[in-house]
């Protein structure tokens, strides 16, 4: 009876560990993506601060998170349709990234602290240093300002200061 329970807990722990890895595959393979649906925005972070298309995609969305949790609707849906892909760049954000979801309304309450802050968490969990979310807002903001004008740019430029 005993030798069941165990058989039972591994297969358990082995479903889980199955379920994770498939969890960090659609991941990566939502940031894959992301890179495709914007190469030129994606291309260019990852010139400037040295990331895979799949990390720079990551960055990316994770800022635009923050972004879409501190604009009004109306606000982030001009940004939106300045950014080939916004929709796949969002889901290029790490998992359970503070800068994405329902979380995003605590950032908002914090000021733009919390909003930076929890972009540095995101990115952490892309591999990538806290201090380069500093050097891709620019690149963000300015992509913006090319495509959507500058008072688009401006209203991202607002909330990720």
């Amino acid at each position: 009876m005993m030798r069941r329970g165990c058989v039972g807990m591994v297969c358990a722990g082995v479903v889980g560990l199955l379920t994770a890895g498939s969890a960090a595959g659609l991941q990566s393979s939502s940031a894959a993506a992301a890179a495709k649906a914007s190469p030129e925005l994606v291309g260019a972070i990852s010139k400037e601060i040295g990331a895979t298309p799949e990390q720079s995609a990551g960055a990316a969305g994770a800022l635009f998170g923050v972004a879409k949790s501190r604009l009004k609707a109306d606000e982030f849906s001009q940004v939106a349709k300045a950014v080939p892909g916004m929709a796949s760049l969002l889901g290029a954000a790490p998992a359970n990234s503070p800068a994405v979801g329902t979380a995003g309304a605590l950032s908002q309450l914090a000021g733009s602290a919390g909003g930076v802050a929890s972009a540095a968490a995101a990115f952490t969990k892309l591999g990538l240093k806290p201090e380069m979310v500093g050097k891709v807002v620019p690149i963000l903001t300015s992509f913006v300002t090319k495509s959507g004008g500058a008072n688009v740019g401006n209203l991202l430029a607002g909330v990720l200061k």
